[in-house]
């Protein structure tokens, strides 16, 4: 479990300098540039990412299980994980009518796709996992509103349909092979 927690530390603690330390992370910038803040920041997001996922792999085979989620929700889950595709497709996309609505599409298909998981899986490490990510993302939500961040301008209801086919694709092929290939769990059964 602890290859978790350190991964989860690295990955989500890159993502929050701008939420709990924007002067610091001003003054770094200012100090290192833009390109060698970027290249630390990455470099500390891709380790921790792989350590999250390593560790997830490593702490869910023998993680207690707190709650046993009925059968059903595994099919509230798959309904949600549509939403979510789709706003990571609308992120993504350029802005259509959509993305302006959801202000922060990226930080909506988080949240959805992190409670979505919650409702499925009941094990210690999935419940820090996904408990960890959405409760970042909800205070990220609160950061970026209180930054008052730009909304992207809106744009033609085109990008919005590219946005919706390419999130229910993507999400198709998920479901399909891609979610059991690369986490080793088939979403419906």
């Amino acid at each position: 479990m602890s290859v978790l927690i350190i991964g989860l530390i690295l990955f989500l603690g890159a993502h929050s300098v701008r939420i709990v330390a924007p002067a610091w992370r001003d003054q770094r910038i200012a100090s290192m540039g833009q390109g060698p803040w970027r290249g630390f920041y990455s470099l500390v997001s891709i380790v921790g990412f792989v350590l999250l996922v390593w560790g997830y792999g490593l702490a869910r085979p023998d993680a207690p299980v707190l709650y046993e989620p009925p059968l059903w929700m595994k099919h509230v889950t798959a309904l949600l994980m549509i939403f979510a595709f789709i706003s990571l497709a609308i992120y993504a996309a350029p802005a259509g009518r959509l993305k302006p609505v959801l202000k922060h599409p990226m930080l909506v298909a988080i949240k959805i796709w992190a409670f979505a998981h919650l409702l499925a899986n009941g094990d210690l490490a999935s419940i820090l996992l996904f408990g960890t990510f959405l409760v970042w993302a909800v205070f990220d939500r609160i950061s970026v509103k209180r930054r008052a961040a730009p909304i992207p301008a809106g744009g033609p209801v085109s990008n919005d349909v590219i946005a919706i086919v390419g999130g229910l694709v993507i999400y198709a092929l998920f479901v399909w092979r891609l979610h059991e290939w690369l986490f080793g769990v088939a979403p419906l059964q």
